[in-house]
Parts: structure tokens; C-alpha cells; sequence
């Protein structure tokens, strides 16, 4: 067995779509980035990859690369799942712990996990998200932006 641990951050800003989890969120602001910013993939991405031995999200699909500017993120999640799958690794579970001020993101939680789930093939009880605000302290709880930590789990398919 193999643990990660991911963590990404974004403002929120105007003029952007706010997707979490590969979940659009109506909401009159969004986060900013590369791609499409979507913090809690990112940081399940991290986790999954910093398991494996394999660096990061930036090694892999950097800011710099035309290629991933405004790419839905679930596209890339797809691609660490098959690196995984390249070096006979397969996703246990995962947790996550999104931290937001604002939007309420319980109603949406679900979908988040089945999402995640349905992107890298796995059940949905293999994938668990948790919300919760920073009773207005810092910047996400100012609404300044996302926070997200997750944790894996990968075990050895051989």
C-alpha cells in the first residue's frame, strides 16, 4: 500500500466558471488559473501522483503548456489514472477536505464523488468529500479563494 497527500489553492474571481470536483457550481464567482482550476481535483491529482513516487501536478502538466490552458481537469485526471494503471497501481480510496466560505457545497457533494469516482474508474464508496468553511478566518474564509486537502490510498494490483 501507498498514501499521498494533495493540497492546491485558487482565488475566486470574476468572469469564471467555478468547477469543483469536475461539478459546475453556480456561483457568481470562479476559480482562477491554467486550466480550469478545479482545486479539489488538482489536489486529488496530487495525492494520487505523490503516492505513486511521481512527482506532481506541475511536472506532469505544467502552466507553462499551452496544451492545459482551460482544460477541463477530469481530462487530466483520466491520465494519472492510466499512469497509475502503467506502474500496476489502483486507487484503495480517497478522502478530501474542500474548504470554502462560499458557495454552500453540501448539495453538491455527491455529484463531486460520483464524478471523481466515474473519471478514474472506480466505485463511488472508494471516494469520500468533505466540506466545510473557516468560520470567516484567512483567506478562504474571507472568500478569497479555495482550499483543498486530499489523502489517498493506492495498493499494488500484482
Amino acid at each position: 500500500m501507498r498514501i499521498g497527500h494533495g493540497y492546491d489553492v485558487h482565488r475566486l474571481v470574476p468572469d469564471r466558471e467555478l468547477i469543483l470536483g469536475g461539478v459546475k457550481l453556480e456561483y457568481h464567482l470562479g476559480l482562477d488559473g491554467h486550466s480550469d482550476a478545479d482545486v479539489l481535483t488538482h489536489a486529488v491529482m496530487d495525492a494520487l501522483l505523490g503516492a505513486a513516487g511521481l512527482g506532481d501536478i506541475g511536472r506532469h502538466f505544467p502552466d507553462s503548456d499551452p496544451a492545459y490552458k482551460g482544460i477541463d481537469s477530469q481530462k487530466l485526471l483520466a491520465q494519472v489514472r492510466e499512469l497509475l494503471r502503467q506502474r500496476g497501481l489502483r486507487v484503495g480510496n480517497i478522502d478530501v477536505t474542500l474548504i470554502a466560505q462560499a458557495p454552500k457545497l453540501a448539495p453538491h457533494i455527491s455529484r463531486m464523488e460520483q464524478r471523481l469516482a466515474a473519471t478514474l474508474e472506480i466505485e463511488p464508496s472508494r471516494v469520500n468529500v468533505k466540506a466545510t468553511t473557516e468560520e470567516r478566518l484567512g483567506f478562504t474564509g474571507r472568500g478569497e479563494g479555495v482550499s483543498c486537502h486530499a489523502v489517498c490510498l493506492l495498493e499494488e494490483t500484482d
